[in-house]
């Protein structure tokens, strides 16, 4: 080795490499800022130059087209006729500058083309902001807005009920999903499993399962254990949700709701919140993975108008376009059963 690199401590070459690494790092982030500004200010350019009100109709029809062929000469394909009516249309679906500035942070230009793909304004927006505040990547938003998620979030079914929304942003509605759509484990729509594979298929894929639960959680164990005076039990999963601040525990089922397996829950919940929960920490919510869900229950056992218990729907396989909007049907009407409006 060279008598000079001796003399360096190895700290200091990975303190500078460090700064070097996130340095690099805020420099793309800002640049992609950048180019998603510029994109905007040229859809806006675009649209006032539309809204002059030039009588000749070939005009409107002509001017991207013009325009492209002069910018590509200089500044390349991203100017190009598709790419000048995304810009458009960026422009068009997020015309307030000062929102979109506290937005576009950790997102690229790829993110706002798929956003752009959405046709619900509300969905929109809400993805922009999530995508943005907890960093997903171009592939996450991917298959959240494939997958729907923003339809299948329990907040987005509050719109028919009576049922105040907790000020504290603690509200299990905001990050429970569902039907929730697990086709990352492996199963086949017709495959036979028990729940033991049902479970080491979760964790083997803990990562995208942690996803697809919602915002804000992180593991904590597998088959806890519970010891009262008189029995030991066991909790299939348990993770803790920091923006709730609350315990969230998950029971596994291979078969449909039944009033046995909400008796289950709702027992562990009440016992965790007993021994395990810190004076500090939210009540408890437990939540149910069954195969498909059952409206008599929901309506006539513990589940019923109880803000800690939630059945939810699996779903092992990425279903149609079709087939998840029925589904997400079907779960809002399951849920309106539970809290009593219908």
């Amino acid at each position: 080795m060279d008598k000079k690199n001796n003399i360096i401590p190895d700290s200091l070459v990975a303190d500078v490499r460090n700064i070097i690494e996130e340095g690099r790092r805020r420099a793309f982030a800002a640049a992609g800022q950048v180019a998603i500004l510029t994109y905007w200010n040229v859809g806006r350019r675009i649209v006032e130059e539309e809204q002059q009100g030039n009588a000749r109709a070939d005009y409107g029809k002509g001017l991207i087209p013009a325009l492209a062929d002069r910018l590509t000469v200089e500044y390349g394909p991203g100017y190009g006729r598709r790419n000048l009516a995304y810009y458009r249309k960026f422009y068009l679906e997020f015309s307030d500058l000062e929102i979109l500035h506290t937005r576009v942070q950790n997102l690229n230009w790829s993110h706002i083309r798929r956003i752009l793909s959405v046709s619900n304004p509300e969905a929109r927006e809400w993805y922009l902001k999530t995508a943005a505040d907890d960093m997903w990547s171009v592939k996450t938003l991917d298959r959240n807005i494939s997958t729907q998620y923003f339809e299948r979030r329990l907040a987005a079914q509050r719109e028919d009920l009576a049922i105040p929304t907790p000020q504290n942003g603690a509200d299990p509605m905001e990050y429970i999903k569902n039907p929730m759509v697990a086709e990352f484990m492996g199963f086949h729509r017709d495959n036979n499993y028990s729940e033991s594979q049902l479970e080491e298929a979760l964790i083997d894929n803990l990562e995208k399962f942690i996803l697809e639960l919602g915002r804000g959680f992180a593991f904590v164990e597998r088959q806890q254990h519970i010891v009262t005076d008189t029995a030991d039990f066991y909790i299939d999963l348990v993770f803790y949700n920091f923006k709730m601040k609350r315990f969230v525990i998950f029971e596994l089922k291979t078969h449909k709701l039944t009033h046995q397996d909400i008796g289950q829950l709702d027992m562990y919940v009440r016992m965790y919140d007993d021994l395990v929960k810190g004076a500090d920490d939210a009540p408890t919510v437990g939540v149910l993975l069954c195969t498909d869900t059952d409206s008599t229950i929901a309506r006539y056992s513990v589940l019923h108008d109880n803000d800690q218990l939630y059945a939810a729907k699996y779903m092992t396989y990425m279903p149609t376009e079709d087939e998840l909007r029925n589904e997400i049907e079907q779960q809002k009407r399951f849920f309106l059963e539970q809290h009593g409006n219908e």
